[in-house]
């Protein structure tokens, strides 16, 4: 039976992400799967293509302030007309805060819908500076009222899942992410890249990062500073853009950073990652971290923040430090002590084990969808077309 799987999403920068990447890749397996994925999403303009990741819907949303790009969908009533001409089989929403209302619609329309947990309330609210005891009450609150509105939560880790746990709710499943696991691979290490990144450091670091005050970014530039005062030769790139980015250029001066900012080509960023020795990882709330996973593919240990969800998925390929930079320096040091040769094979075999297909197969899952249907529609549309 093949199934019409209509997917909302906020908060999708125009640029590459973690979101954008996993909404890519769930929609092409959905779609080789033999199902028809429809995606609706906030841009700068209305469109609506068919895309290799099936149909794509671009509402004009606003701007939010001081986020550096990011949109909403605005207007419910726009959105609430869009739906009942969509007629979903399914409602898939990765948006636990502007879009919760939509739970309440499919339950009155009999749709079947998760809502994707790829953040924690608590640990959001507490990057904005909400003190821990109202945050964990605030989150409980909105959780409650979810896991009420949504046949299904899916949290992409057992770390997200425990604020739901910790509200008694039921209806809360695993669905992993995944990494493409032919882009980014060790091979793909270049040691003129180095050269040119890194010609006086014995040390490339990188921090690939939407430059925003919840990922952290300044922990990066603190962890090089604390290494160089250790005598450690150690260079820095960053990849990314965000409204953190010209504060971070003037904190950065005289300890040999190089911002690339936002890098289109996957290819390029894959050829980065594989180059560097360490990849960090500081953001305190992330709950999954497709770009680290995308580093240990590449061969690159990562060190990422003990608070988030990333010590799950990293294991033993990678390190946790808490949230200083005389941690993390510890922890690079740590890793860098062992050999090269073992510690880049550690992270690769990690990664291996987050194939997209095991994610997708997860998702389907969640929605009671087959996984293997006999085939509709031709997987593979090619180029894309308005719809």
């Amino acid at each position: 039976m093949s199934l019409r799987i209509v997917r909302l999403a906020n908060f999708v920068t125009p640029f590459s992400g973690g979101l954008r990447t996993a909404l890519d890749e769930l929609g092409r397996g959905y779609r080789a799967a033999g199902h028809e994925p429809v995606l609706v999403a906030p841009g700068e303009d209305g469109s609506d293509r068919v895309t290799p990741q099936g149909r794509v819907i671009t509402l004009p949303g606003p701007l939010l302030p001081g986020t550096g790009g990011y949109r909403v969908l605005a207007g419910r009533h726009r959105l609430r007309q869009l739906l009942e001409e969509l007629a979903p089989d399914r409602l898939e929403v990765a948006d636990r805060t502007t879009l919760r209302w939509t739970g309440e619609w499919a339950r009155r329309a009999r749709v079947p819908a998760v809502m994707v947990s790829h953040e924690t309330a608590d640990g959001v609210l507490r990057t904005w500076g909400t003190p821990a005891a109202l945050a964990s009450r605030t989150a409980d609150r909105l959780n409650r009222r979810s896991a009420w509105a949504y046949t299904r939560i899916v949290c992409t880790t057992e770390w997200a899942e425990r604020e739901f746990v910790r509200i008694g709710a039921r209806n809360v499943v695993r669905a992993p992410l995944g990494v493409d696991l032919r882009r980014f691979r060790p091979e793909r290490r270049s040691t003129s890249l180095r050269a040119r990144y890194a010609p006086d450091a014995d040390v490339l670091l990188l921090l690939c990062s939407r430059l925003s005050v919840e990922k952290r970014p300044g922990t990066a530039l603190d962890t090089l500073a604390e290494l160089r005062a250790r005598g450690v030769r150690a260079a820095l790139v960053v990849v990314g853009d965000g409204p953190s980015r010209d504060g971070l250029e003037r904190r950065s001066r005289g300890l040999g950073v190089r911002f690339l900012g936002h890098v289109p080509d996957r290819e390029e960023v894959a050829v980065l990652q594989a180059s560097a020795d360490l990849c960090l990882a500081p953001g305190p709330a992330e709950t999954f971290g497709l770009s680290a996973l995308e580093a240990l593919a590449c061969g690159t240990p990562v060190v990422a923040s003990a608070t988030s969800a990333l010590p799950e998925v990293i294991g033993d390929a990678g390190a946790a430090a808490q949230d200083t930079p005389a941690a993390f320096a510890d922890a690079v040091t740590r890793l860098l002590a062992r050999p090269e040769a073992r510690r880049r094979d550690a992270a690769r075999a990690r990664a291996e084990l987050f194939g997209w297909d095991r994610a997708v197969a997860a998702f389907l899952a969640a929605h009671d969808a087959p996984v293997h249907p006999a085939r509709t529609r031709d997987p593979n549309p090619g180029p894309e077309v308005p719809a």
